[in-house]
């Protein structure tokens, strides 16, 4: 066994500046090529023709980042196997946010998601509820996912921690406020290719060093860490596979779904099969991140099982964020590989902080400022206060990152704990709005800000009273510290901080599970909201316009029969999603030949794709509809917005 740790050399700080600089260049080329992000609609949303892969890598790596490679080794080190099962909610969530929410969003072709609550519940205070959320759980993401690679680069260099972070924070705001959406998603790609380099480099290595992938195996099965199946029903318990499976796939149907960076990036490409496959291939990322991230766990519990010592408990390093660059530097000896490793997680930061900045600025210009100065302002006046919006939000990410360092715990649960308590609440509203026709706007808004609140305020306790869980027993027969007493060749260190404790009242609540908080928080909304529409005054069948609403068991269970069908569907009738598109090309187009906004298009004898030809005009893909196809409106009573 390797027992000396490298430094970090000039090799690998010139791989590490490689990385930096290959990131800030793609954002330099993109500010100064094709239309030069001049206008809001090129720098939020590409043009809207980005391709299928890029795009589909974007999403991938916007939520799986720095956070997913210094934690999921750590959870598996210091829990077992069973988190793999985690993967199994993350695919659920994919294809549950492809066959309900995509269709939903993408015909209606928002820059903002939350526009979609406006125009369901009439109301722009359901909107700006939907957005105050999103921020929150976005910030909070920048600022977890910032912090954890500096964790990494300070145990492995010296290099400082806060340094790290103002470097993350000034990189990634200097190409997304450069070139936009089209920079963001083009280094997430080339990030992409960093990121695995970096887990396949310490699996393939580790792997080796331990003796196969049969040892591997065998030594975490002899430290009783091979255990995929928990099946007990307690919330409380901190992994089960309910909490696993069922718990994630709630918290991610939310950001696959929903959550702006994504419903951006599948707005972003020409069609809905394309925005359906976009997020569809996920799957298959997921699959392959996942499983190697979860192997580079085990086989770093290996190795140290094999030498004897635990670093943590030998006191070598911290806290678990740091064991995985810790193994680096000491097994990965060649020069260049540790800079490598350390490019990938900052990789990973980058591309989650590059993809929340270009959110924020999307939702903070359409919810907040574009109602007041887009009529006052050109559009590039526009496009200059996107920019501006991802310099302040690049700031706010570092302060929060800052705050992060206070933290205890894996990042992992951090980010999981904070961010999934803002994003079941964020679920929530759209199913809220999707599912039940029957909700009110206050409902919305009432069920909103207690969804947020209520799973916010556990996770905040949970840190603040009850502090982390314990891990399972360490090696540390071979470890030369004289506090460790070592009872036989298998002796195991338990701080005793970490004793198991007994709950009651109030304390009781703040041990449910992290895993359960976006389930908390979108059931809350749901509850609430319907409750609150109920006493206020419930919508009517037939008040909500069904493109607004998702048919759930027609999508779910395709072969129903048609009167059952009819039925659990209110006997709604629900227009195809690529029918709903087509139409609001089709209302654009009468926008492009100046019809009035209170026209609204009743029928069109050609299909609208036919007879138009197509050109960039200002944010939008405008059509012109060809003379000889008639066009017949009708007059469309205007709604009252509620605010």
């Amino acid at each position: 066994m390797i027992d000396e740790v490298r430094v970090f050399g000039a090799a690998d700080y010139a791989v590490f500046a490689l990385m930096l600089a290959v990131s800030a260049a793609i954002g330099v080329f993109f500010a100064f090529w094709g239309n030069r992000q001049k206008t809001t609609g090129e720098f939020l949303m590409g043009g809207k023709d980005m391709k299928t892969v890029p795009v589909a890598i974007s999403i991938l790596v916007s939520f799986m980042s720095a956070i997913l490679i210094l934690g999921t080794p750590a959870e598996m080190y210091r829990e077992g196997t069973q988190y793999y099962l985690y993967t199994f909610g993350l695919i659920g969530a994919i294809v549950i946010s492809a066959v309900l929410y995509v269709p939903l969003l993408y015909p209606l072709k928002y820059t903002s998601s939350f526009e979609y609550l406006e125009k369901r519940f009439n109301s722009r205070a359901a909107k700006l509820t939907g957005t105050c959320i999103l921020i929150t759980q976005q910030v909070l993401y920048m600022g977890i996912a910032s912090f954890a690679p500096s964790t990494a680069l300070e145990a492995v260099t010296g290099f400082p921690t806060w340094a790290s972070i103002v470097t993350v924070g000034l990189v990634s705001t200097f190409y997304t406020s450069l070139g936009g959406m089209k920079a963001v998603v083009w280094t997430d790609v080339f990030q992409s290719a960093v990121m695995l380099a970096g887990v396949l480099a310490i699996v393939i290595k580790g792997i080796s060093v331990v003796g196969g992938m049969e040892e591997v195996w065998r030594l975490n099965d002899e430290w009783g860490r091979i255990k995929f199946f928990d099946f007990n029903p307690d919330p409380t318990a901190r992994h089960s596979f309910w909490s696993l499976v069922i718990g994630t796939l709630i918290g991610w149907s939310s950001f696959y779904g929903v959550n702006q960076a994504s419903v951006q990036r599948y707005c972003a490409l020409p069609t809905l099969q394309q925005a359906k496959l976009a997020v569809l291939l996920n799957v298959i990322g997921i699959l392959v991140l996942l499983t190697l991230v979860c192997l580079a766990g085990i086989t770093v519990f290996a190795y140290y099982a094999k030498k004897g010592c635990d670093p943590l408990s030998a006191k070598s390093i911290s806290n678990a964020n740091q064991l995985t660059p810790y193994f680096v530097m000491e097994v990965l000896g060649y020069p260049g590989l540790p800079g490598l490793f350390v490019s990938c997680l900052f990789s990973g930061a980058l591309s989650t902080m590059s993809s929340c900045l270009n959110a924020l600025a999307a939702v903070c210009w359409e919810d907040f400022l574009k109602p007041v100065l887009g009529e006052r302002l050109n559009e590039g006046q526009k496009t200059l206060v996107t920019k501006l919006l991802v310099l302040v939000f690049g700031g706010a990410g570092i302060g929060t990152a800052f705050m992060a360092k206070n933290l205890g715990g894996t990042v992992l649960q951090a980010s999981l704990s904070f961010t999934g308590a803002a994003s079941g609440p964020l679920l929530g509203l759209f199913a809220l709005g999707a599912f039940f026709p029957w909700a009110n706007w206050i409902g919305a808004v009432v069920g909103g800000v207690l969804g947020l609140v209520f799973p916010l305020w556990i996770s905040i306790g949970a840190y603040t009273v009850v502090g982390t869980p314990s891990g399972l027993e360490y090696p540390t027969h071979n470890c030369s510290i004289p506090n460790i007493t070592m009872t036989s060749t298998m002796s195991t260190v338990m701080p005793t901080d970490e004793a198991p404790l007994q709950h009651a009242g109030i304390s009781a609540l703040y041990t449910v599970s992290y895993l359960w908080y976006p389930a908390i928080g979108g059931g809350t909304v749901i509850v609430v909201g319907l409750i609150v529409s109920a006493v206020t005054g419930m919508n009517r069948l037939g008040d909500v316009d069904t493109r607004y609403l998702v048919p759930f068991f027609d999508r779910l269970i395709c072969c129903l029969p048609s009167p059952i069908s009819r039925f659990l569907r209110c006997n709604q009738e629900f227009r195809d999603p690529e029918e709903i598109g087509s139409r609001e090309e089709v209302i654009e187009v009468a926008a492009a030949c100046d019809v009035s906004s209170d026209r609204s298009m009743k029928d069109v004898s050609t299909s609208p794709v036919q007879g138009m030809s197509y050109r960039h005009y200002d944010d939008k893909k405008i059509a012109y509809l060809n003379p000889a196809l008639p066009v017949v409106y009708e007059e469309k009573q205007e709604k009252e917005t509620n605010f």
